[in-house]
């Protein structure tokens, strides 16, 4: 057997047959409500929102019936690359794609040749000679201001 009910008009609770209060307003619009606590905010004009007791406020802070399926996921950042100074990405995808047997047999040939490179450019090289800086007299220093030194200082520009 299927009971009808109605659907308070302020905190959204079902009125069984028998329970509630109507109200028609000027407008002749009918407001249901399941009893006269409702019906007293109502004509207060308290928004429904603000009562933690009603659906309103339940629904605007994400309580009760919420579907795991409808939750958003956060989405997983994708892998991305791109070119670095000095190296195309195509570089990078064959370097990625050698056995690393070959790359660190690659990587040691290269090194090898970088520090041979260095030795010869030490041995080419002739003996540096530290350079001296010779600092330009500018005299003594002075305080900022260009004052005689412990003065008052005078924002105002008054003499």
């Amino acid at each position: 057997m299927v009971i009808k009910t109605d659907q308070c008009s302020y905190t959204e609770y079902r009125i069984y047959p028998g329970h509630g209060q109507k109200f028609v307003a000027k407008d002749a619009k009918v407001s249901f409500f399941i009893n006269a606590k409702a019906d007293s905010l109502f004509h207060q004009r308290i928004k429904p929102v603000k009562l933690r007791w009603t659906q309103a406020w339940r629904r605007m802070n994400k309580k009760g019936k919420v579907d795991e399926g409808s939750k958003k996921k956060a989405r997983k950042a994708q892998k991305f690359q791109k070119a670095i100074v000095g190296m195309s990405l195509d570089d990078i995808k064959k370097k990625k794609a050698q056995r690393p047997e070959l790359r660190a047999q690659r990587e040691k040939e290269a090194k090898e040749a970088k520090a041979k490179a260095a030795s010869q450019k030490k041995t080419a090289a002739k003996p540096a000679v530290p350079k001296t800086k010779a600092k330009a007299d500018k005299g003594p220093k002075m305080p900022k201001g260009g004052g005689a030194g412990g003065g008052a200082k005078n924002f105002k520009g008054k003499k």
